[in-house]
């Protein structure tokens, strides 16, 4: 599948919070935790174009990431794929990526994901382990070059 990554403008926060209340929505179901208000408005609340990325595949809006700098690394967030484009290869391939530029920085990346998510094999496939976790959230980090057989890098 052909796809691209572009910076993300003003005008994508609504299709976007859109995307992340569509992924998000069966496992937060899952965790009692669903309000179709509030899963928006958390979006709408940290959207930082300079730091997002709209994924697009086949010309249409695929996905999005966002890799906020921080004190110590790096954090990733908001990473969604449109349902029908997941387990098809374009998040691995969106991650590989975005971790061989994180790791040519030298610097650690984390990330939460929710509890019992599908998208914790992803990223625990391309080195992430859990740093903590709650009732709701596992909270991972990578440091440099960790599962770097996933980037594909001998």
């Amino acid at each position: 599948m052909a796809w691209a990554l572009r910076s993300a403008r003003p005008a994508d926060i609504e299709p976007i919070a859109e995307l992340r209340a569509t992924v998000l929505r069966p496992d937060l179901e899952r965790l009692g935790r669903f309000d179709a208000h509030r899963v928006r408005q958390r979006f709408r609340d940290s959207f930082s174009p300079r730091h997002t990325s709209v994924i697009v595949a086949d010309d249409a809006l695929a996905g999005c990431v966002t890799v906020r700098p921080a004190e110590d690394g790096r954090w990733l967030e908001h990473f969604y794929l449109a349902p029908d484009l997941q387990g098809r290869g374009l998040g691995a391939a969106v991650l590989r990526t975005l971790l061989k530029r994180i790791d040519a920085d030298g610097v650690p990346v984390r990330l939460n994901v929710l509890q019992g998510s599908a998208a914790r094999r992803l990223y625990e496939r391309h080195g992430f382990t859990v740093e903590a976790q709650d009732p709701i959230d596992v909270y991972m980090v990578r440091r440099p070059g960790a599962g770097t057989d996933a980037l594909g890098i001998p």
